[in-house]
């Protein structure tokens, strides 16, 4: 090997050397900024490890409860981040949700409305309406069992008032699926104060079906009602639903309550739901890690999340979020989750872009827990109370 060479080698390792220790240097240069501009509460409190059996335990990734001047602080109250705040946009009133959530019901992928409009405006009434009224009822996922209740009830109304014209079954399968679905059903939200304590909503459900964006949404909801609402970001799995969920908490101008990912999701909640109940809030809810209803361990520890919580205050809703686009799974998911926590309410999501809508029907036959809120779009307003009668009508359009 010549002396050129062995040059060239010799200023290339001196090159990379130098590379190498820039590189170490910028390294620590970020590292001191980002321990300086941490929040306190990272740097000094402690957090939550993995506590023993049901009570929370310590560590230090997870940020403490807010402090009062932190709940007063609106928006820029979030714990264990430092993100800058939206501006607050004040929610819609419900009369305007209710009319835009409509029209759009109206305007969705309605195939049970087309599905009845070719029945009724069939010639005479025959075995063939009844076989075709069936199907169209099962086909939107209104169930078997309850697609053929719902065509006995229909046909029992029909023979009694002598109706011979299909066109005459409109009205009487409005009022049959009216009460398939069950006005008498409560379908208030269960989030008022108990005393000192603060309601406390559960909200569960798997992966996709809308489950954070329906917690944040549902948080501005209460609070464009004048409610004192906080935010728990308990899904510690996915690192991007607490940043969505502080984003949400933003636009609603609430508190958010986070914990560090991966961190025991049971540990989360509780600290925020002392943090509601230290600060005097009305409502904390809670979102809880997306989880298939078929992992028996995941289902556990939403059991165990519950256990926890009620060490501090009572839950009291628990809302299962299910995507009306999945059909009949969702009934399956719905049982599955009624066995791990007391359900007390559906939100069902997508409904805009869904032929499912029979599963409310569904759900409700085999549970007896009541849809009470539904979502029909992306808009941080696209959320509102359930109303039977005006779904059922816009299911009837065609």
């Amino acid at each position: 090997m010549d002396v050129t060479t062995l040059l060239l080698i010799l200023s290339a390792v001196i090159a990379a050397t130098a590379v190498i220790a820039f590189i170490a240097r910028r390294a620590k240069e970020v590292d001191a900024i980002e321990s300086t501009h941490q929040p306190e509460e990272l740097r000094s409190a402690p957090g939550v490890g993995s506590g023993d059996g049901d009570t929370p335990g310590v560590g230090s990734e997870v940020a403490g409860p807010p402090t009062v001047e932190q709940v007063a602080g609106g928006s820029e109250a979030v714990v264990g981040s430092e993100i800058a705040s939206e501006p607050v946009v004040s929610a819609e009133p419900e009369i305007s949700r209710m009319q835009r959530l409509r029209s759009r019901l109206g305007g969705s992928n309605n195939a049970l409305g087309r599905g009845l409009f070719a029945v009724f405006s069939r010639d005479r009434l025959d075995d063939e309406v009844w076989q075709d009224l069936t199907d169209t009822l099962i086909m939107a996922d209104v169930g078997v069992e309850s697609a053929f209740e719902i065509v006995q009830a229909v046909q029992e109304i029909a023979r009694s008032r002598a109706l011979s014209d299909p066109a005459d079954l409109q009205g009487v399968v409005r009022g049959v699926l009216i009460d398939a679905i069950n006005p008498a059903l409560d379908r208030s939200l269960a989030v008022e104060r108990s005393g000192d304590l603060p309601a406390v909503v559960l909200v569960v459900g798997v992966n996709g079906t809308g489950k954070t964006t329906t917690t944040g949404k549902l948080a501005r909801l209460l609070a464009s009602e004048d409610h004192d609402v906080l935010l728990g970001a308990a899904d510690t799995f996915r690192a991007a639903a607490a940043e969505q969920l502080v984003t949400w908490g933003e636009r609603a101008g609430v508190p958010v309550v986070r914990g560090a990912e991966g961190a025991d999701p049971a540990s989360v909640a509780f600290e925020a739901v002392s943090a509601g109940v230290d600060n005097d809030v009305d409502v904390v809810i809670v979102d809880t890690a997306g989880r298939l209803h078929t992992k028996t361990g995941l289902m556990d520890e939403l059991s165990k999340i519950q256990r926890v919580i009620e060490k501090k205050a009572p839950v009291t809703e628990v809302l299962l979020v299910i995507d009306a686009t999945t059909g009949q799974n969702g009934l399956v998911q719905a049982k599955t989750f009624a066995d791990a926590v007391p359900l007390t309410g559906i939100a069902l999501t997508k409904l805009d872009g869904s032929a499912k809508g029979g599963i409310i029907i569904a759900v409700q036959r085999e549970l007896g827990v009541p849809v009470k809120l539904v979502g029909l779009g992306e808009g941080p307003d696209d959320l509102a109370p359930f109303e039977v009668v005006t779904f059922v009508d816009e299911l009837l359009t065609p």
